[in-house]
């Protein structure tokens, strides 16, 4: 299944750093997301278009995950000639990450 399935994202940017918080839909995949949902496997999904440094940090009591991904967004909102200079598809893409229950 897709992460959507279960989470939701929402995304912020601050210069060339991306901000991507990841929010269960019911506190029983809380543990999931928290223990397969690594910056490691989130730079990998990103691929060539991954960043220099990927942190994670938990919000148990939102039952969410903030990754803040420094270099994602190709100099930022001001000197990006990106289309999405403010990162917001980066939620959605991250959403298409794969994750298997446990059955």
């Amino acid at each position: 299944m897709k992460l959507h399935d279960i989470a939701h994202a929402r995304t912020g940017d601050k210069g060339d750093t991306s901000n991507i918080s990841l929010i269960a839909y019911d506190p029983t995949h809380w543990p999931l997301i928290r223990d397969h949902i690594t910056p490691q496997r989130v730079a990998a999904h990103f691929g060539s278009f991954a960043a220099e440094n990927v942190t994670r940090f938990e919000l148990p009591q939102l039952h969410a995950l903030n990754f803040v991904i420094q270099g994602a967004l190709t100099g930022g909102v001001t000197r990006s000639l990106a289309l999405d200079a403010h990162g917001k598809c980066l939620g959605s893409v991250l959403l298409e990450m794969e994750v298997f229950l446990k059955t």
